[in-house]
């Protein structure tokens, strides 16, 4: 399964952002702000991404998560496309691009999944295996 397989439910912005690896503009995805309950699946293939409650606000302009909803449901590249080296994080199902991993975050782990909303879709109240 490749995120190329659901092209066709995916928005223009979702297309450029999860198959090209681009970037919404910032505060302008649905999901900036925290304050959801439920869960954040992939817009792809659907596969539980990250817990609502492990959102925290980075002022960033993306929806940012401190860790995935287990260890094994993203995939890490190295991203040499910026001014500086990064890590691309993609869904471990469909390779879905969602954004990058930075370590700039709260304590402990100090970890910043900041993550394109487009990439997301929100499952409110709800809980699933990945």
């Amino acid at each position: 399964m490749h995120i190329r397989d659901f092209i066709d439910k995916l928005s223009p912005l979702a297309a450029k952002v999860c198959i090209e690896g681009g970037t919404e503009p910032p505060f302008s995805g649905k999901y900036v702000h925290p304050g959801n309950e439920g869960v954040y699946l992939c817009v792809g293939c659907g596969t539980t991404l990250f817990y609502a409650q492990d959102q925290y606000d980075s002022k960033s302009g993306w929806p940012s998560f401190t860790q995935p909803f287990e260890p094994d449901v993203v995939d890490y590249y190295q991203d040499e496309s910026g001014a500086e080296p990064r890590t691309e994080v993609r869904c471990a199902c469909c390779q879905s691009h969602l954004g990058h991993v930075f370590d700039d975050g709260p304590e402990p782990e100090r970890l910043r999944y900041c993550i394109n909303s487009v990439a997301l879709v929100l499952e409110e109240d709800a809980v699933h295996d990945s």
